[in-house]
């Protein structure tokens, strides 16, 4: 059985100390600012949070993509000369092409190394949720299981991964097309902040609405603590676009609920950042099944 490395994308938002820690891998999308592309690097190589979300709120239009197949050629080879599987893990279809991308490149990369295996899945989820589905992932590898069998187990266990978040403005969302239509009036009342979630397809969909931040981060501490209620597993990610007071303010809110939570605060990388705008707050956890959400 060959070894297995886990793959996912600029889109999980995980920072350098999980990605060591669980020794997960990414490959880069892109972010095109004043024509300029620049690789999305989940270190911040290129630009500070702050200056990335400055830039936003100064009324600059940043646009992504998604991971080339030259990237993912470029990523995945050296791990098959050494003669690895590949478990990618990639950001929800409805958000990205990556995944189909991946296997376009998986299928290349076959002809060549024909004894090695390239899976390419969607993780039904965006930002910190998909990286909780490259660290399940990364457990099962590191149970010994193959990169088959890795694939297999993680495909029932994706909508496992709980998110609930709020955003300053639906407007970045509703221009990059990363929220149902039908939510988007939730933007325009004024005070007014949507809960969104990404539902059993990987939508980004609001469920509902609560007046005012601290109120609405109130919302997502409540929401987070009753589905780590059965969680044997209280990893929590909590994801923020250049809002590190806020951020702080919320882990203890959960921490208040659910004192045992391991909460761990990461900044929204380039490519969530440009599609949901500064101020956003998210919380990512295990819990049930997803689709109890009747959206």
């Amino acid at each position: 059985m060959n070894p297995v490395v886990i793959f996912t994308d600029s889109c999980s938002d995980l920072p350098k100390d999980l990605r060591e820690k669980y020794n997960i891998e990414y490959a880069k999308m892109s972010t095109v600012m004043d024509d300029k592309e620049t690789p999305a690097s989940l270190d911040w190589d290129y630009f500070s949070p702050h200056d990335f979300y400055g830039f936003m709120r100064k009324g600059k239009r940043i646009t992504t993509s998604q991971v080339s197949e030259q990237e993912f050629i470029k990523a995945f080879t050296p791990w098959l000369e050494k003669g690895y599987d590949i478990v990618y893990l990639g950001c929800a279809l409805t958000c990205s092409s990556s995944v189909n991308t991946g296997k376009v490149a998986a299928k290349k990369l076959n002809e060549t190394y024909k004894n090695s295996k390239i899976f390419s899945i969607d993780a039904l989820i965006c930002s910190g949720g998909e990286g909780m589905v490259a660290i399940l992932a990364s457990k099962f590898r590191d149970q010994g299981l193959s990169a088959e069998q890795i694939a297999e187990k993680i495909m029932p266990l994706r909508n496992t991964v709980n998110m609930f978040c709020t955003v300053h403005s639906l407007d970045a969302l509703r221009r990059s097309g990363r929220v149902k239509a039908s939510s988007a009036f939730f933007g325009n009342l004024l005070g007014v902040k949507p809960i969104i979630i990404s539902d059993k397809d990987g939508n980004n969909t609001a469920i509902k609405k609560v007046k005012g931040r601290i109120n609405s981060m109130e919302e997502l501490a409540s929401l987070t603590a009753e589905s780590l209620k059965d969680s044997d597993d209280k990893l929590v990610l909590l994801t923020h676009a250049d809002s590190d007071e806020d951020a702080e303010t919320l882990k203890n809110m959960l921490l208040e609920k659910v004192p045992d939570a391991d909460v761990h605060i990461c900044p929204m990388g380039p490519i969530i950042g440009a599609s949901i705008g500064p101020d956003a707050l998210c919380l990512f956890s295990y819990g049930p099944d997803v689709s109890r959400f009747k959206v």
